[in-house]
């Protein structure tokens, strides 16, 4: 029987594909070249291959990639940033690295992304730029998104942390926006065994801004043309994730596999099941979040039997204290608000197996049994 389950198991990864990936690390570490080197060179071509996009930057994290994107548009001090509050922290904290104001609007109750409606009344003079973030691995509205962004002369930066992979009208996300940020942290669709993340974009003047930012703002050594910092995505970091890459489709694919078990096994519950796509875009289910009134129990519950679970995010940026400066106040994003009391996120990951799946379904099912 299946016992503890847990939210992720990058070590039954690793046992499963331990040649693989021990002689992909161990090329690295005989190469003796671990920074700016061919693994690095060769993942940008292929992401860039995969996605569609003529260029493809590796860089140290995912919140860098968005920090960098920024600054390659050239965000800065009283620019404003239309996002979502509801979104892990790094989307807020790299618009306020880059100088700028996050401007929150509310997000659609059925996709958990931000909702077009509510972009344009928050459009101002100083508004650069529109940031929406593909959230649990659904994408956002990205053909409305664009022509609001046309329509305000404004630029889309799209946060695709969540959503390698996924689609919106047949193409991948990460290539609709004027430049874009993905994130390769562990638990991610495609993750390595560290930090790391990328820019893609299709704009050559952008790709060379991220260039030479990401690496101290040289335009060759020991040459500054503007500010930068250190953010490069390492050699080891880079040969994972050119080991995966080929895996990503396969991943996404028992993702979905996991996903619709969920979704045929727990319908009919006093809960609301995850919107499984349609309208346009394809779900790669980096998360597989319910929602239901009785959150706190069910999460005490199935802690009880072994069953790990997540709330992706209880508090939602604008009500965080590091962010009370921005003004916002409890009933700003109602949506937003009710939702964040009611989410849990069920275990959901490629190595998952049969049965771990199917105690998870008998257990909110008895959950739900034996409270009626």
């Amino acid at each position: 029987m299946a016992k503890n389950i847990p939210m992720n198991n990058f070590v039954r990864r690793y046992r499963a594909n331990k040649r693989a990936i021990d002689r992909a690390v161990g090329g690295v570490l005989q190469s003796g070249w671990f920074v700016m080197g061919p693994e690095l060179a060769k993942f940008e071509r292929a992401f860039a291959r995969y996605l569609g996009a003529k260029h493809v930057l590796g860089v140290h994290s995912g919140t860098d990639a968005l920090y960098l994107a920024l600054r390659a548009l050239d965000v800065g001090l009283g620019d404003e940033v239309i996002t979502v509050a509801h979104t892990a922290t790094p989307t807020a904290s790299a618009i306020r690295l880059a100088g700028a104001t996050p401007v929150f609007v509310d997000i659609d109750e059925k996709t958990f992304n931000i909702d077009p409606k509510l972009i344009e009344r928050a459009i101002t003079k100083r508004t650069k730029v529109i940031l929406p973030v593909h959230l649990y691995g659904y994408p956002a509205d990205m053909g409305e998104i664009m022509r609001i962004a046309k329509k305000h002369k404004l630029f889309v930066l799209e946060d695709c942390a969540q959503a390698a992979g996924a689609t919106w009208r047949g193409r991948k996300v990460g290539t609709f926006g004027h430049i874009n940020a993905f994130s390769f942290y562990p638990t991610k669709n495609l993750g390595t065994f560290g930090d790391g993340g990328a820019v893609a974009t299709d704009d050559p003047k952008l790709s060379e801004r991220v260039r030479w930012i990401r690496q101290y703002g040289e335009t060759e050594r020991y040459k500054n043309k503007v500010e930068g910092i250190n953010s490069r995505l390492e050699e080891l970091q880079a040969s994972v994730l050119n080991w995966g890459l080929p895996k990503l489709a396969g991943w996404n694919k028992k993702r979905a596999a996991i996903a619709k078990r969920y979704l045929q096994g727990l319908r009919g519950l006093p809960s609301v099941l995850p919107y499984a796509g349609g309208g346009g875009g394809t779900h790669v289910w980096h998360l597989f979040v319910v929602r239901t009134k009785r959150r706190d129990a069910l999460k005490e519950f199935l802690a009880k039997k072994g069953v790990a679970t997540g709330i992706h995010y209880p508090i939602p940026i604008h009500l965080q204290e590091a962010y009370r400066f921005l003004g916002y106040k409890k009933g700003d994003l109602p949506v937003t608000e009710r939702v964040v009391g009611e989410i849990l996120s069920l275990p959901i990951f490629p190595e998952m197996t049969r049965e771990e799946q199917e105690k998870v379904i008998r257990e909110i099912k008895g959950f739900f049994g034996g409270s009626t």
